[in-house]
């Protein structure tokens, strides 16, 4: 049975937004070092397959086919991306699924396949929605030293209480934190 894991470029603050029209722009570029993209390629693993929102796949298709010919590019490049999505008929960067009308459904069926573990980056609502059904084995979050104030936010207001239990934790040179917690489920009181 595979994983699902997720990894969420973080600020001290909670938030996940860059990029794009964001205010902030690429607020994680000044922090991005070999060091730093070796050890969270370490922490992806050498076999994975991606799931994401539509929105992450579309930014994703524009960056990682022309971003050149290293180890990270590679995997994702060669990873089967299953894509939450409403137009199936405009994937093209593959090997891609559509994850089709009941995405929990596809989700659980994924889930007991014994195949890659899944990776889920970005996709703020896929990873709000994989927390509520308890289909999370992993979140790592990569937290960089920066407070925002305001964007986009980790998870939605619709998310319960969770308790993870700590993993690991690696510092990168620029001074992020790759930190690993295990799901465990509801938090209890």
């Amino acid at each position: 049975m595979r994983k699902i894991r997720i990894f969420e470029h973080i600020s001290l603050d909670g938030i996940i937004e860059h990029d794009g029209d964001y205010a902030y722009g690429a607020w994680t570029t000044a922090y991005r070092s070999p060091a730093g993209a070796e050890m969270l390629f370490q922490a992806y693993g050498s076999d994975f397959d991606l799931l994401l929102g539509r929105q992450t796949y579309d930014i994703f298709s524009g960056f990682w086919p022309n971003a050149g010919d290293f180890p990270m590019a590679n995997a994702i490049n060669a990873a089967t991306k299953y894509v939450a999505t409403h137009r199936p008929d405009s994937l093209t960067w593959g090997p891609v699924k559509n994850l089709e009308e009941d995405i929990v459904a596809a989700i659980h069926a994924l889930k007991s396949m014994d195949s890659p573990d899944l990776i889920v980056v970005g996709s703020s609502t896929l990873t709000s929605l994989l927390l509520e059904q308890g289909l999370v084995d992993e979140v790592v979050l990569i937290t960089y030293p920066v407070l925002l104030g305001h964007g986009k936010r980790l998870l939605s207001d619709m998310v319960y209480a969770q308790e993870l239990v700590f993993l690991d934790s690696k510092a990168t040179p620029t001074g992020i934190f790759i930190n690993s917690y295990k799901y465990i489920g509801p938090l209890k009181r």
